[in-house]
């Protein structure tokens, strides 16, 4: 598998780093306690531009979903189960799911993230069903 450049902003390249080690950091601000995705200069509660980074716990919520039928890039195959998830610490995020659990999703179900590494290079976040 060859190895994918990384692209990121000064603001996302702490998150993506932790999600390569198998563990979601997002930023939190040290004045209000408000975690933010997507990471960024400010807190939006606040304006304040102190932050620190957090391990987040990976559980969430279902809040949407929709499929994909149509390929878009090779490691990613049709049908692709596209969710927005709100996670614990309160950020809403996109994730995707197997699509074989498509018969058992529904909203405000629990969900928790699994790091997965794809044909790309790429490890990223993937919710799975809670039970």
């Amino acid at each position: 598998m060859s190895q994918q450049p990384r692209l990121y902003s000064p603001y996302d390249e702490p998150m993506w780093k932790s999600i390569a080690q198998g563990e979601m950091k997002l930023q939190r601000c040290t004045e209000s306690g408000v975690f933010r995705y997507p990471p960024g200069p400010a807190c939006p509660e606040t304006l304040s531009l102190n932050y620190e980074w957090v391990p987040i716990s990976g559980n969430a919520k279902i809040i949407s979903w929709t499929v994909f039928h149509r390929k878009y890039l090779p490691a990613y195959p049709a049908p692709h189960l596209v969710v927005a998830i709100e996670l614990e610490e309160g950020p809403i995020m996109v994730s995707y799911m197997d699509h074989d659990v498509i018969d058992r999703i529904r909203l405000d179900a629990p969900v928790k993230l699994e790091y997965v590494d794809h044909p790309d290079g790429y490890r990223i976040p993937k919710a799975v069903l809670a039970d």
